[in-house]
């Protein structure tokens, strides 16, 4: 299925797995709209993409219901709603992960995130895949979603499953709507979000990951899929790490 002309929201599309997966659909011809919280990061980030249609960006906290509502909004004045692609992409972590060591406000935040966010964009966009019979959510997870591990934290690992299990049940909701939904389970991914972790990350350890261009190739794949075939998982490891 081609792709050229398709309307794409990339959440969490600044930087890391968003950002490889917006500059590979707008490659495919899509128009691709980002939204994180840096405006900053957002632009540089759109102007890495120089062919056409530009990529356009959009300040957002995902968490917080109402800047959601504004983002469609605006993606209404920019005709881009229905939406044909969500990528549900923005996540965080924290450094001090550790059950004792874990402030609630911390607990607080990365639910907030790396569920509520997700939720809160699902809301907002399914109406009008419903009313156009047809759409991809791409939901991006982590194989802490389906495998806890002391790595990424009890917050982290909770917000995780709670994402995979949102994705899951939507997905088995809402096929009788023509939406698909895909959960994809990257393990260690070189993206920013490893500068949060307790030990810092060496670069040959780094290069050794998994790139948000991987992740990427494997969505456009996806969503080139026929409407009637679906991918309902996606596990994605570096060649290194265990997943059993």
């Amino acid at each position: 299925m081609e792709l050229a002309g398709k309307r794409v929201l990339v959440t969490g599309g600044g930087s890391g797995i968003g950002l490889g997966i917006a500059l590979a659909l707008a490659q495919e011809g899509c128009r691709v709209a980002i939204a994180g919280r840096s405006a900053t990061r957002l632009r540089e980030a759109a102007a890495r993409f120089v062919g056409q249609p530009p990529m356009v960006y959009r300040t957002c906290d995902v968490s917080h219901r109402d800047d959601v509502a504004r983002l469609f909004a605006w993606l209404e004045e920019q005709r881009m709603l229905p939406l044909d692609i969500l990528v549900a992409s923005a996540g965080i972590n924290i450094a001090r992960r550790k059950m004792c060591e874990l402030d609630p406000a911390d607990w607080d935040r990365v639910l907030a995130v790396n569920v509520t966010g997700v939720y809160n964009c699902m809301h907002a966009a399914l109406p009008g895949m419903r009313a156009q019979r047809g759409g991809l959510i791409v939901n991006i997870s982590s194989i802490a979603g389906k495998r806890a591990m002391t790595l990424g934290g009890p917050a982290y690992c909770a917000s995780k499953f709670a994402a995979t299990a949102l994705g899951t049940t939507v997905g088995l909701e809402e096929r009788a709507h023509g939406i698909r939904v895909t959960n994809i389970y990257p393990g260690e991914v070189d993206t920013p979000i490893l500068e949060q972790r307790p030990v810092p990350v060496p670069p040959e350890k780094r290069a050794q990951m998994v790139h948000p261009e991987d992740i990427a190739a494997c969505v456009v794949t996806i969503a080139k899929l026929p409407p009637n075939v679906l991918v309902p998982e996606l596990v994605i490891t570096p060649l290194y790490q265990e997943y059993a």
